[in-house]
């Protein structure tokens, strides 16, 4: 295989990262199948070298000796000198999943990447969690002996698909209004009225999290179903919003997992299992996504007529009166 197979492992490429698995583990994981699959394969031939040997005349009777030419291989480049070819492999990872959440992680190899810090600066949205996740709940909070019961937040039965549907507007209302305000752009433009119509309206620099699309996809309480696109989030915050929702409905809420479906332009149909995390496998991948991920990032990166571009003063922007009820406040992990 040696560096015909490497010259095929530029770019990016999705693995499905499962729950209880830490982000770095997996990346240990693929680079060490990597460059199992690039040493497993079949050594290049050993160079020849001229070397005199010592030995008798065949033709003389006498014990007189003479040297003779010979070829004989070099071992300086034998495996079992030299040791493997390959002992290192430069691999990158995208938007990071921590140790509970799972779903679509993107990796890069090699020049692949240069491509995750355009991924990055893109602002594509991602999506979590999807139809086959556990079920995330309502539930009755955990009170010390002596604290005075809540009746109503104990309640679940007050908790209406209406009064749901309601807070789930409110909160994308209020995220759709933080998205044209950290995305710079003149809403007078007509090009600004466009983008807004295709969906296309992006943050033009770091921001807290942005939801663009929030819906409820199965509801039976005390358990519920969200689908979330959002961008420049972390698990933590998706987990505390799910709990935010609950005390607007005047309850409690947990949330049991989070799956992500999408990172970009990767979905689940494109992430590789466990068991596929070999080299073959890897290089079909990246050759399959190589064609769409240079027509999505040349598409993404275009600049944008209409924008505004603003210093930043170094201050949080939260000042239009969104708090952190919905998720709105500035994120050190990010």
């Amino acid at each position: 295989m040696g560096s015909a197979g490497l010259s095929r492992l530029h770019g990016l490429f999705a693995t499905y990262k499962p729950p209880g698995l830490k982000w770095e583990h997996l990346r240990d994981t693929v680079e060490m199948q990597l460059l199992k699959g690039l040493n497993a394969g079949k050594p290049p031939a050993l160079e020849q070298r001229v070397h005199f040997l010592l030995g008798p005349v065949e033709s003389c009777e006498a014990k007189e000796l003479t040297l003779t030419a010979t070829s004989v291989p070099t071992l300086r480049n034998h495996p079992l000198v030299r040791g493997p070819e390959f002992t290192s492999m430069k691999i990158g990872v995208g938007h990071r999943l921590d140790t509970q959440a799972s779903g679509v992680l993107v990796l890069g190899v090699g020049h692949g990447c240069r491509l995750l810090t355009d991924m990055y600066n893109t602002h594509l949205t991602k999506m979590a969690p999807s139809k086959e996740n556990p079920r995330m709940g309502l539930c009755k909070p955990v009170r010390e002996p002596e604290q005075v019961p809540s009746p109503l937040r104990d309640s679940i039965y007050h908790v209406t698909r209406e009064k749901f549907d309601r807070i789930l507007a409110m909160i994308q209302g209020s995220h759709q209004k933080a998205l044209v305000m950290y995305s710079n752009l003149d809403l007078k433009t007509q090009e600004a009225y466009e983008m807004a119509v295709r969906g296309m309206i992006r943050p033009m620099g770091k921001s807290p999290m942005l939801i663009t699309g929030i819906r409820c996809l199965h509801f039976a309480p005390p358990e519920f179903l969200l689908e979330v696109q959002c961008m420049h989030e972390t698990q933590k915050q998706l987990r505390r919003l799910v709990h935010e929702i609950g005390l607007e409905l005047k309850s409690t809420a947990v949330c049991s997992q989070v799956r992500r479906t999408r990172d970009g332009f990767f979905t689940l149909n494109d992430a590789l299992l466990r068991t596929q995390w070999d080299l073959h496998s890897i290089q079909d991948a990246i050759q399959a996504a190589a064609p769409r991920v240079a027509a999505e990032l040349e598409k993404s990166l275009r600049p944008v007529p209409g924008t505004q571009q603003q210093p930043d003063s170094g201050q949080s922007r939260d000042s239009s009166g969104l708090g952190s009820t919905w998720g709105l406040e500035g994120s050190k992990e990010h």
